[in-house]
């Protein structure tokens, strides 16, 4: 399932939105200013944001620069007039695409689905970093130069940490992304058990601090280790 994050104050606008995509294979989740849109993308991983550049507590363009400070996650904006000057800022400053307002929701559901459509094409699967060489193209995993046997849920799992390095992913989110098999209902101890395999493969460095991180009553992080 594909996770969008829409932050629009106009909530008459975003509810209209959030009716035009939701289904089965997409999940909206809706914020309707900065504050709450950086709280669900620090416990979320999600693979779109739509983003209105006016919001009450602040510029969306700004919070865009932030995002692009870490994520590659395609950003469609949403602007409430053609300036040149707010188009041009938000493609230089990382946007995907934009919308100009008002719009037709048929053609804002079109883009979207354009630029989910890009996430699912692949991408470079390879990660070099301290004693690591991750290539999960070819599921090949080392530690200085030493295979290491990963189970399939054991890759996914890694592969969403590191990905997603320096942000708390929830144990929810976790789950979801993990066991996408259907089943309808996962116990979360599955998750507990992965994550310490992983551990007892990855970390076994004496001297350096742990590289997948519990953030207590939320999830879990990557963060590598120091020399």
């Amino acid at each position: 399932m594909k996770r969008i994050l829409l932050i629009e104050d106009d909530r008459t606008l975003s509810h209209g939105i959030l009716l035009t995509l939701r289904n089965d294979r997409i999940e909206v989740k809706q914020a309707f200013d900065l504050h709450s849109a950086r709280e669900l993308a620090r416990k979320g991983i999600f693979d779109l944001f739509i983003l209105d550049i006016n919001l009450p507590d602040g510029s969306g363009l700004d919070y865009l620069q932030e995002l692009r400070s870490s994520l590659n996650t395609p950003v469609i904006l949403l602007t409430a007039n053609d300036m040149e000057t707010d188009i041009v800022a938000g493609l230089e400053l990382g946007a995907d695409d934009y919308v100009t307002k008002p719009f037709s929701l048929a053609v804002l559901r079109a883009r979207i689905n354009n630029q989910l459509r890009r996430t699912e094409q692949p991408v470079s699967g390879l990660v070099v970093m301290d004693d690591f060489r991750f290539d999960f193209e070819h599921m090949e995993f080392r530690k200085k130069g030493q295979l290491i046997e990963l189970s399939k849920t054991e890759q996914k799992l890694l592969r969403l940490l590191v990905m997603n390095q320096g942000i708390t992913l929830s144990r929810a989110d976790l789950i979801d992304r993990i066991w996408t098999d259907g089943a309808e209902y996962v116990d979360e101890n599955a998750l507990s058990v992965t994550i310490k395999r992983l551990r007892d493969k990855l970390e076994s460095i004496p001297s350096r601090p742990e590289y997948i991180r519990t953030v207590y009553g939320i999830g879990y992080t990557w963060k590598a280790g120091e020399a």
